[in-house]
């Protein structure tokens, strides 16, 4: 019996954390006031059966006289009774609470932020260089979250400071932001700029990308007020060179943009990514948000050397004009003005006062990744084995080997993958009919396709593939 009395008065604080919601309407209890509960826990709100009350009282005999013969020419219509719909509301449409503003926030306060350096150590486990873009990174997040924590203390404000990232394609933009995210244990939205368009148009509204943080926080939104949000090719949003065509996804989604990343608060759907649908909306305030941009801007290398160029390109000292064709960190001489004429418009950049490039993978960096993070792929595939019993190992010059055909698919990091997932196939598909095999090396060899394989058996006799 005392177990009982247990698990209902659990249920009954379970129920207390999430809001009534009107079934009519989904608009929950703290902007349409008190709930009034009919039948099978079934909520009407005040306005909802008042209009209820004014249309059956208005409805006179003739006009019930039309809508019973109107029913008569739809046979297969059925009525059905409100003591058959389901007595709870689903999950998505339970808006849970907000706490009370007066109770402290435990997990936000200045000595819980971990220091820059901090950030930075931690990153390094994980991200192999960008060390410059490592450091923007953890210095603009700590100042960003000790304004969260701070709050109003004092009269004096500080701004919102919203990142963009530029970087080639496979330089870790995406997965650095994860890994942020990640360490400091914040819901995190990852958002494709390449679906937004304007309003009215199909595709993701602007603000779905805040109904995807909610999501991200348990549709808990004073969790979900102080997260990141992470909008991957933002360089898709450029101005059109073509102004005979309407731009529904470029430059009109940028001017959508702007009160969104400057702070304002937005009425989002709970649980899904349309405002048509019918469940309740929440009201979220982008003011404590980090949001962060990132693109591979194509083309944007161009403009810079022909910014560049034109400034070496008077007087004696001149310089050639092929100067900065084979530079490598071309992109490290970004200025607002290139981003500008790229196609992103002022008052847009102007809310992004955090400009920093990542540098493209070398051969170096690339045998670094495949052996040096704590998730390696190597380090993945070694504990696949390893639970064969088997050891795995890879020569320097595989590794070499692997970077540099890598480098030649231009996809940075990416291509890392795609090449050990080939090498390692048939390895994978071999190994566990042998049980005497003890150890594989990959060797240069195997690799470029002219070898096999170094295979140890467990009495030490060296076999190649």
């Amino acid at each position: 019996m005392s177990e009982e009395k247990e698990s209902l008065s659990e249920d009954v604080k379970k129920d207390d954390d999430y809001e009534k919601v009107c079934s009519i309407c989904h608009r929950p209890e703290s902007k349409t006031g008190k709930m009034i509960e009919l039948m099978d826990h079934i909520t009407v709100c005040p306005d909802c059966l008042q209009k209820s009350f004014h249309t059956m009282t208005s409805m006179d005999a003739e006009s019930l006289k039309k809508l019973m013969e109107l029913s008569k020419q739809f046979p297969n219509m059925q009525m059905i009774q409100l003591r058959d719909l389901p007595p709870e509301v689903p999950m998505r449409q339970r808006v849970k609470k907000k706490k009370p503003e007066k109770e402290p926030q435990k997990k936000f306060d200045i000595r819980s932020i971990p220091a820059p350096h901090k950030i930075k150590a931690s990153l390094d486990d994980y991200v192999i260089g960008q060390e410059y873009a490592k450091k923007v990174i953890s210095v603009g997040v700590y100042n960003h979250y000790k304004r969260v924590a701070t709050d109003t203390m004092d009269e004096i404000e500080i701004e919102k400071s919203n990142m963009l990232m530029i970087g080639p394609t496979g330089c870790g933009k995406t997965y650095l932001v994860k890994t942020l995210a990640k360490l400091l244990d914040v819901p995190l939205a990852i958002a494709d700029a390449t679906s937004l368009t304007e309003a009215g148009y199909i595709g993701d509204d602007i603000e779905s990308v805040v109904s995807k943080l909610l999501a991200a926080a348990g549709n808990d939104v004073e969790k979900a007020e102080r997260g990141i949000i992470f909008i991957d090719e933002i360089d898709k949003l450029a101005k059109k060179r073509n102004a005979n065509q309407r731009d529904v996804s470029g430059e009109s989604v940028q001017q959508g943009m702007l009160k969104l990343l400057e702070g304002s608060e937005v009425e989002v759907p709970v649980g899904a990514n349309s405002k048509n649908a019918m469940v309740p909306l929440e009201t979220v305030n982008t003011r404590n948000i980090l949001f962060i941009c990132g693109g591979a801007f194509p083309g944007l290398e161009d403009i810079i050397k022909e910014r560049l160029n034109k400034q070496a390109s008077i007087g004696f000292r001149s310089d050639l004009k092929d100067k900065y064709d084979s530079d490598p960190d071309i992109l490290a001489h970004v200025t607002v003005e290139d981003i500008r004429k790229f196609g992103m418009i002022p008052e847009f950049i102007g809310r992004l006062p955090i400009i920093f490039t990542l540098q493209g993978l070398t051969k170096e960096m690339l045998v670094k990744i495949l052996k040096e993070p704590k998730n390696a792929i190597l380090k993945q595939y070694q504990k696949l084995l390893a639970l064969d019993e088997v050891q795995l190992e890879f020569e320097e010059s595989a590794l070499e080997a692997i970077a540099s055909r890598a480098l030649e698919k231009k996809t940075g990091a990416r291509a890392l993958r795609a090449i050990i997932e080939e090498i390692m196939l048939d390895i994978m598909y071999e190994i566990p009919k042998d049980e005497n095999i003890g150890k594989v090396t990959i060797t240069r060899e195997y690799i470029e396709h002219t070898g096999g394989p170094q295979i140890t058996l467990r009495g030490d006799l060296v076999v190649y593939g």
